[in-house]
């Protein structure tokens, strides 16, 4: 009775510092910085961290709710960076070979996060837990910086690679949005809206993953945003995805939005995810002038 408790907080572990930057060893001189980032937050959940969304019973961690949704939604940010890399970033033109790192990458990122060593939907035999996939993501992206630092990859500094980025990115935000708003049909519930922490948590996961990899690709594009003057607005829309992703209450509450008591912290982590998206937007108006 006390050991599980125990365990599960031991193993609670929501990584949201805003401040994160990756360590020396996914650094690599002439290579990006957000897929340096991309591979170290992959480090960090799977390996640092250890992951959780597809840990089986008995495990004491498989009763956890909050930590599992976040990962899902960070690894979903994730796996939407190393497509856009894929398809735009990572080759000279849309006619030209995909780059085979990157494409790797993308496809083992998009990997079921819930997946353990079996899984009787798929096959009656074991197959590869998510962990064991996303690793060999984030070796994948380590091997594509690699060759763009030694000149051998492609990584296209271009203001319509990154205005497209920025309009499938805002996007997926507005797929994150409605998510909120269907859950806000049941406003007025409050603390005991067992599936609000499950939407809270997802898209604070995906905000997150979000607000870093871009920060990290404003580095790569710095001196275009500085000759295009858009670097403020710029630094405003990551501030903006900051603190939607920073939110953290005690206990997630589902109330009425004019609610005295019971406050909607879906609705306050909403309204910070559109003012970050109305930027994302801006910015990309901005660019494409």
């Amino acid at each position: 009775l006390l050991g599980y408790p125990i365990a599960m907080l031991m193993a609670h572990q929501i990584n949201d510092d805003p401040n994160f930057t990756p360590r020396a060893e996914f650094e690599v001189e002439g290579g990006s910085r957000a897929v340096a980032m991309a591979a170290a937050l992959i480090h960090r959940e799977v390996v640092e961290t250890k992951w959780v969304a597809n840990t089986p019973f008995p495990f004491p961690s498989s009763f956890l709710d909050n930590m599992p949704n976040f990962q899902v939604g960070l690894m979903y940010a994730l796996s939407r960076f190393a497509v856009e890399m894929t398809d735009s970033l990572g080759r000279a033109r849309g006619t030209s070979q995909v780059d085979h790192d990157l494409d790797h990458a993308s496809g083992l990122l998009k990997y079921d996060g819930t997946i353990w060593v079996w899984e009787p939907s798929i096959s009656i035999f074991p197959t590869a837990r998510a962990e064991t996939q996303y690793q060999a993501g984030m070796r994948a992206l380590m091997s594509y910086n690699k060759r763009l630092a030694a000149g051998e990859a492609v990584f296209e500094k271009r203001a319509d690679n990154l205005i497209s980025l920025l309009e499938r990115v805002a996007a997926d935000l507005g797929g994150v949005s409605a998510a909120i708003d269907a859950r806000l049909q049941d406003a007025g519930a409050g603390w005991f809206d067992t599936q609000a922490d499950d939407v809270f948590y997802a898209n604070k996961g995906r905000l997150y993953g979000y607000a870093l990899l871009l920060r990290a690709l404003g580095q790569d594009f710095e001196s275009m945003l500085a000759d295009r003057n858009v670097a403020t607005v710029w630094e405003h829309m990551i501030a903006s995805m900051v603190e939607a992703a920073s939110l953290r209450p005690l206990i997630v509450s589902n109330g009425s939005p004019d609610g005295l008591i019971f406050p909607n912290h879906l609705a306050a982590q909403g309204f910070l995810l559109l003012r970050g998206r109305i930027q994302l937007r801006e910015v990309a108006n901005i660019l494409a002038k």
